[in-house]
C-alpha cells in the first residue's frame, strides 16, 4: 500500500501556531498597560491632587520612571531569554507587569505611582522582544514577516483597547482590567513550546546572552546602535507629540483635546501602517526599502502635524491618525533588529533595542522641555522631529538587508 503524499502546511496553519498567537496576545496586554498611563495621565494625577500647572511636568516625571524601568528590564530580560530560554521571559515578565498594573489601581500618592510605574516598566520590557524572537525562530524565513506583523498589529490594538476601557471605567478600574488580562493570559502560556533553535544552541559550547559580546565588538556594536537609531522617530511621535497632544493643540489655539483619544487614533492609524508595511515588505522582499519609505512619510507628517494651520478638533484628530499610520514601521524595525544577530544573542538584541528606543523618550522629553522656553512648543517639537527622522535615515543606510537571512546561526566570540 503506497504512502499518502505529505502536504505542506498552509500559510494560515503555520501563522496560527500557539507561540505566535500567545506572543501576539501578550503584546496586546503589554501595549494596553504601556499606553494606559498616557490615556489616564490627567484624570489620575488630578485624583492625586496634582495642581493643573504640574500636570505636564509630573506626567513627564512618571513617564520617565516607566521608561527607566524599561531600560533596565530590557537588558535583564534579554539576557535571561538567551541564557534560560524565551519562555522564561514570557512567564516572568507577564507576572511582574500584571501585578504592578493591579497595584497602580491602589496608589494614593505620587511616590507610590512612580514606584509602580517603574516596576511595570521593568516587566513590560521583556514581552515584545521575547515574543518577536520566538516568532522569528519558529516560522520559516519566507513568512516570518507575516508572523511579526500579526504580533505587532494585535499589540497596537491593545493601546486602542486602553482608550475604550478608560472611557468606560474609572482610571483605577482600567488598571485592574489590564492586570487581570495579563494573569488570564498567563494560563495560556503553559501550552507554548520553546524555540527549536534555542534548544540547539543550548547544547553547544557558545556564550549566550553576553551583552559584552556586542559592546566590545566594533561591528556588532555598530549594527546594534544603528538599529536603535532607526526606531527613534516612532517613539518621538508616541512619547512626545501624541502623549502631550493637549499641549501641542493649545499652542495651535485648539482647546479641549483629549490625550486618550489622540493616543487611540494614533494607534488606530499605526495598526493600518503596521499591516501595510508588513505586507509591502513581503511583496518587495525587503525590510529596508519599506522602512525608508515610512520614515520619510513620518517626517512629512511630523511637519504637517506641527505646521498645518488648523483650529478645529476634528482636523487635529485626523492628523493624529495619519501620524500614527506613517509611524507604522514598528514591526519591521524590531524584526530587522532580531534578524541581524545570531541565536545566542538574538533575544538580548530584540529585547533591548526596542526598550532603548522607548527609553529615548527620557532624553527627548528633557530636550523638549529645555528647548520649550526659548523656542516654544511647536518649534521645539519640529526641531526634535526633523532631527530624529534624519538620524534614522542615516542609520538605516548602514544596516544590511535581512529579509532572506537564515536565522540558524550564532555569534562567535
Amino acid at each position: 500500500m503506497s504512502e499518502l503524499p505529505q502536504t505542506r502546511p498552509s500559510l494560515l496553519s503555520q501563522l496560527l501556531q500557539v507561540p505566535v498567537i500567545v506572543a501576539a496576545l501578550g503584546y496586546l496586554v503589554d501595549m494596553y498597560d504601556l499606553f494606559l498611563f498616557s490615556v489616564v495621565r490627567v484624570p489620575s494625577l488630578k485624583a492625586l491632587d496634582v495642581p493643573a500647572d504640574q500636570l505636564l511636568p509630573q506626567g513627564i516625571s512618571l513617564l520617565n520612571f516607566q521608561m527607566a524601568g524599561m531600560l533596565i528590564g530590557g537588558v535583564l530580560w534579554g539576557i535571561i531569554a538567551d541564557k534560560r530560554g524565551r519562555l522564561s521571559v514570557l512567564f516572568g515578565s507577564i507576572i511582574m507587569y500584571s501585578l504592578a498594573n493591579i497595584g497602580n489601581g491602589f496608589v494614593t500618592s505620587l511616590q507610590q505611582y512612580a514606584f509602580l510605574r517603574f516596576i511595570a516598566g521593568v516587566g513590560l520590557a521583556g514581552e515584545l522582544g521575547a515574543g518577536i524572537t520566538l516568532v522569528t525562530e519558529v516560522l520559516p524565513k519566507e513568512i516570518r514577516g507575516y508572523g511579526t506583523t500579526l504580533v505587532a498589529t494585535l499589540g497596537v490594538l491593545g493601546a486602542i483597547l486602553a482608550y475604550f476601557v478608560a472611557d468606560l471605567f474609572a482610571w483605577r478600574i482600567s488598571y485592574f482590567v489590564g492586570g487581570g488580562m495579563g494573569l488570564l493570559l498567563l494560563v495560556l502560556r503553559f501550552n507554548v513550546f520553546e524555540s527549536g533553535m534555542f534548544h540547539q544552541v543550548k547544547e553547544k559550547s557558545v556564550e549566550r546572552g553576553n551583552i559584552l559580546m556586542i559592546l566590545t565588538n566594533g561591528k556588532r556594536l555598530g549594527k546594534y546602535l544603528m538599529a536603535i537609531l532607526v526606531g527613534l522617530p516612532i517613539w518621538f511621535v508616541v512619547g512626545i507629540l501624541i502623549t502631550f497632544s493637549p499641549e501641542f493643540g493649545e499652542a495651535k489655539g485648539i482647546e479641549g483635546i483629549n490625550a486618550g483619544k489622540a493616543v487611540m487614533l494614533a494607534f488606530s492609524g499605526q495598526v493600518g501602517g503596521d499591516i501595510v508595511s508588513g505586507l509591502l515588505s513581503q511583496y518587495l522582499r525587503s525590510r529596508k526599502k519599506v522602512i525608508r519609505l515610512f520614515i520619510a512619510l513620518s517626517l512629512a507628517m511630523i511637519v504637517g502635524y506641527l505646521m498645518i494651520p488648523i483650529t478645529d478638533l476634528f482636523s487635529f484628530y485626523v492628523l493624529c491618525a495619519l501620524l500614527g499610520f506613517c509611524n507604522g514601521y514598528w514591526t519591521l524595525f524590531i524584526t530587522i533588529a532580531a534578524e541581524l544577530f545570531g541565536t545566542n544573542l538574538r533575544a538580548t538584541v530584540a529585547t533591548t533595542v526596542p526598550n532603548f528606543v522607548r527609553g529615548a523618550t527620557i532624553p527627548l522629553a528633557a530636550l523638549f522641555v529645555s528647548f520649550k522656553p526659548g523656542l516654544g512648543v511647536i518649534q521645539s517639537g519640529l526641531l526634535l522631529g526633523v532631527a530624529t527622522a534624519l538620524v534614522a535615515l542615516v542609520a538605516l543606510y548602514f544596516l544590511e538587508e535581512t529579509f532572506t537571512k537564515d536565522m540558524d546561526f550564532v555569534e562567535k566570540e
